[in-house]
């Protein structure tokens, strides 16, 4: 079973962390927090944005990013930027995998991704734009991980048993 951690590097807007977070909850993926953040954890956008599957998500929550690579120091992290070369999809991502996003304004710390340069990945883009959003970068990034793993936990035929189809 794939056991998908989506870690979130000082978020700074509420509508992308909630539309992450239910992205978490519908894939069974853990959503992982690192602070600061520019928001409150109880803003009503993040909220309104999450809907109402906040009791169906795993989330912790971290005071740094110090604290979250000490915590994690054995685990297989992904770090997606748009700096990297190797391409998302050109890895082979392990049943338990953790995938970390940087914040909006300014993506992951560069002494971070010059530190771990192998396990840097990017999603594909048009050269002369900056960036993906980044709650449409961690759907792509959870999505191909799920896939890859052929989708195991997840009901490949949604909800099409409600319609008798």
């Amino acid at each position: 079973m794939t056991d998908l951690n989506i870690v979130l590097c000082e978020p700074e807007i509420p509508q992308n962390t909630g539309n992450i977070a239910r992205t978490c909850a519908v894939t069974g993926a853990a959503l992982h927090i690192i602070k600061p953040m520019g928001f409150t954890p109880d803003a009503a956008k993040l909220r309104r944005a999450g809907l109402d599957y906040w009791d169906k998500l795993d989330i912790t929550y971290y005071e740094s990013l110090d604290e979250f690579l000490a915590e994690k120091a054995y685990e297989k992290i992904w770090f997606f930027t748009t700096k990297a070369k190797k391409c998302y999809t050109d890895v082979a991502y392990p049943e338990r995998v953790f995938i970390m996003f940087g914040k909006e304004s300014a993506g992951l710390p560069e002494e971070l991704l010059l530190s771990h340069p192998d396990n840097c990945v990017r999603i594909p883009m048009l050269s002369e734009l900056r960036s993906l959003n980044l709650s449409n970068s961690v759907a792509i990034a959870a999505y191909e991980v799920l896939r890859q793993h052929g989708f195991e936990q997840l009901e490949l035929q949604g909800n099409l048993h409600r319609y008798n189809w």
